[in-house]
């Protein structure tokens, strides 16, 4: 019987770096996926969801109690515990299927599963009537476990695909391909919306239209990525080569990225840095169009212009932080735009609808376009050079990312509770960005990625972040 190596079952699959072919696709899932949290999270799907609580309980608020598996739950509320629930689940399951992944090869059948699984979800929503409230929360979360289950294996292709020096601008170019997506397609969401009766349908089948169309979207251009994307560097050879097969050999190969974490402490410090500000950064972004509603009394249609004045800014955001960020460090670059943050955490304290907050909802934009960019490519930077584990590496970037959501809207939703006012949800914020500035700050000087003293050959020194 053929038997292979411990070696040869451990090498990984060379892909080229910096492959036009190959850069270009992966930019593509984002513009494919990207749909999901503009389409659904931001506009049409919160708004339509309030429509269908106050049709439910014949109220004019969002707010009124629905009937949930037997439990009287705020309808807000019950949305906001359904994304909740959905990060929670992927926090738990991400660091296992993205070790399993990495040990089998088989990273992009993980991304397509997740794809397919969102997208399918976001079609299904097509269904959402007032009869169907309970059905249609658990295919929200679906879909928001498919989204959010297929970023981790995305990101973790941008250190397999491009040299490092290439990082900062892939990162950009990827977030900008999904601004300009989403873009796209909620404006012809809007028309629809806005010309229903042109085309012959209710305004409530407009907006579940527009859901069928985010699924088929985002299933459809996935296929780019899909398509040009090359082998990711797992072990598949070796993984069919155990005696205890690929699944248990991918635990032990979580535990392995574990104890590498242990022994990288720049990596420790990012976390602890990106987990403090993505608590603040995020929560602006998921309670922006609730702050905008109840606390600034803005109609649909301002929100909507908002929402779009987001998108456009965070384009150039992200292209201006990533040659910024060439210019003086990522971490540098990063503590500016945390700074920024800070600031807009004061100025939404005292913001009125008008023209205050467009011109803040676009600093926002420019922000957010850099930060989420920049957060990706640093991380990209710091973890082990050439690691072929790099699925599990980001599958902690995710967790992160999860929890920090989780946090932060909790911690905002219990100060607008006590305070009954969103404002001072929103100055409290500002903690989360001072922390956040002083762990990068930590990072200042420093070789971005170290020698991991515990497995020398994964890792070399490079040069010092500014």
């Amino acid at each position: 019987m053929t038997t292979i190596s411990a070696a040869s079952a451990a090498a990984p699959v060379a892909v080229p770096k910096n492959n036009k072919r190959i850069t270009n696709g992966w930019t593509m899932y984002d513009w494919a996926n990207s749909v999901y949290p503009l389409v659904i999270t931001s506009s049409i799907f919160p708004i339509y969801w309030s429509g269908v609580v106050k049709s439910i309980t014949h109220s004019d608020s969002g707010k009124s109690p629905v009937d949930f598996l037997g439990l009287q739950i705020p309808g807000s509320s019950l949305l906001t515990y359904a994304i909740s629930a959905a990060f929670l689940l992927i926090a738990l399951l991400s660091p296992f299927l993205t070790s399993l992944a990495d040990y089998s090869g088989r990273k992009k059948l993980f991304l397509q599963f997740f794809c397919y699984l969102g997208a399918a979800s976001c079609a299904g929503l097509y269904f959402f009537t007032d009869s169907t409230l309970t059905a249609s929360t658990f295919i929200f979360i679906a879909a928001t476990v498919g989204f959010s289950g297929s970023i981790v294996f995305y990101n973790s292709y941008l250190p397999d695909i491009a040299s490092e020096d290439q990082y900062d601008r892939l990162s950009a170019r990827g977030f900008s391909m999904g601004y300009v997506g989403s873009v796209i397609l909620l404006v012809i969401c809007l028309v629809i919306n806005q010309f229903h009766d042109t085309f012959g349908v209710s305004q409530g089948q407009a907006a579940r239209l527009s859901f069928l169309l985010t699924g088929l979207w985002w299933a459809g251009f996935a296929q780019i990525p899909f398509f040009t994307l090359p082998k990711d560097p797992g072990r598949a050879a070796g993984a069919t080569n155990g005696d205890s097969g690929w699944v248990l050999n991918g635990f032990r190969e979580l535990a392995k990225v574990w104890n590498q974490l242990q022994h990288l402490p720049n990596l420790k410090k990012f976390l602890l840095a990106y987990f403090t500000y993505n608590m603040g950064v995020q929560t602006v972004m998921y309670v922006a169009t609730l702050f905008g509603t109840d606390e600034l009394h803005l109609d649909d249609s301002s929100l909507i212009i908002t929402i779009l004045l987001l998108q456009v800014v965070a384009i150039l955001g992200a292209y201006l932080f990533a040659r910024l960020s060439e210019a003086i460090g990522n971490t540098r670059a990063l503590s500016w735009s945390v700074v920024i943050w800070a600031l807009i955490c004061i100025a939404g304290y005292f913001v009125q609808a008008g023209w205050s907050f467009y011109a803040l909802a676009s600093v926002i934009g420019l922000t957010m376009g850099g930060i989420q960019s920049l957060s990706r490519s640093t991380y990209s930077k710091i973890i082990p050079e050439n690691t072929p584990n790099t699925a599990s590496f980001f599958s902690f970037f995710d967790v992160t990312e999860k929890l920090s959501i989780v946090i932060g809207t909790a911690v905002f939703g219990v100060i607008a509770q006590i305070t009954g006012s969103m404002r001072y949800s929103i100055l409290a914020l500002i903690v989360f960005f001072i922390l956040g500035l002083f762990f990068l700050l930590r990072l200042r000087g420093r070789k971005l990625r170290e020698v991991n003293e515990a497995d020398p050959q994964l890792a070399t020194g490079l040069s010092y972040d500014r």
